[in-house]
């Protein structure tokens, strides 16, 4: 009899660990043929897989089962699935970046100095302008295209190709699938959209890495994924972090956080402020959505917030993936 309930506990464990491989296709969604190699994979992490040749993929989604899966492909506008099934396969759709093919031959008529301007521009919103961002470098820098406006005044920068950054400060070799990026020179003010995947440079000596985990640490104190770990565990306090009223005085857990079930949302009617040690914000949470998604890992849905202050400085430079702890 016993050997019957452990052989029944093993054959559940069995298929729940493989209900946890999700499968599918991925098809171009004017032509249906199948997308060769595309990139299946968890945004801002190091779990991600390829499709074949046929399009067909499997990825093992057991340790990400709260986030969305995003699929990303050469030429090809990103798909972010929030709700799937694992237990069927799937058919996913791309839609291939027509327009901005168009524009692109606009963007060849460039002088090559206009070119460096606006690379240079491109390069300190993207990847920032803090010390760790001099010591970025976008490896594929001829694939990224520019065009202004008629007045000049904004900035759009395209890839059909992901960007492909080393990121000599932190030790991450990154791609990054770039879907929109506008630049408003008047105002100052920048809107870029897409999906990223890291992998830890593993040319990299022991006395380099232990120089990478103190410039990490010192990234992740602060950070906007180090707020949503603590806001999930209820501990702004203990991390050293404040949520703020607009008239700076403190909101508790149960002022700005819904649960549900086992998911959680941040919510508040007016901008959020938020402190880190001080007792007046350094940084605001604009809600672009009533409810807004996030995870024990400090995921949190981009969609639903634009950011003003410090932490909106926090460029690609000073990303770290989802996996990161501090050791």
């Amino acid at each position: 009899m016993r050997k019957l309930i452990l052989l029944f506990l093993f054959i559940n464990f069995y298929l729940a660990a493989y209900n946890q491989v999700i499968k599918g296709t991925i098809l171009d969604k004017n032509t249906k043929s199948v997308i060769n190699f595309a990139s299946v994979y968890f945004n801002g992490t190091f779990v991600g897989t390829n499709s074949d040749q046929n399009g067909y993929f499997e990825l093992d989604i057991s340790k990400n089962t709260s986030m969305p899966l995003t699929i990303s492909a050469l030429g090809y506008y990103s798909v972010t699935l929030n709700d799937f099934p694992a237990d069927k396969a799937l058919l996913i759709y791309l839609t291939p970046k027509v327009f901005e093919l168009k524009e692109v031959v606009v963007n060849a008529k460039s002088h090559a100095w206009e070119r460096k301007a606006n690379l240079k521009l491109f390069k300190n919103e993207f990847l920032g302008t803090t010390g760790n961002a001099l010591y970025c470098e976008i490896t594929n820098e001829n694939d990224i295209m520019f065009i202004s406006d008629s007045d000049n005044d904004t900035l759009k920068a395209f890839s059909l190709k992901p960007i492909l950054i080393d990121n000599r400060a932190l030790g991450y070799k990154i791609t990054y699938f770039l879907d929109k990026f506008e630049f408003y020179k008047e105002s100052a003010s920048l809107f870029f959209t897409g999906n990223i995947i890291f992998r830890e440079d593993s040319t990299t000596k022991k006395i380099q890495k232990q120089r990478f985990e103190r410039r990490r640490k010192y990234v992740y104190l602060g950070s906007r994924m180090q707020f949503f770990r603590a806001l999930w565990e209820n501990n702004l306090d203990s991390a050293g972090f404040f949520a703020l009223d607009s008239s700076f005085a403190k909101l508790n857990y149960n002022k700005i956080v819904i649960q549900t079930d086992s998911l959680k949302y941040l919510k508040y009617p007016e901008n959020l402020g938020i402190s880190y040690y001080t007792r007046f914000p350094t940084s605001y949470i604009i809600f672009l959505k009533e409810y807004v998604y996030f995870d024990k890992n400090g995921y949190f849905d981009p969609s639903g917030i634009s950011w003003e202050g410090k932490m909106s400085k926090q460029r690609i430079a000073d990303w770290l993936p989802y996996e990161y702890s501090i050791k």
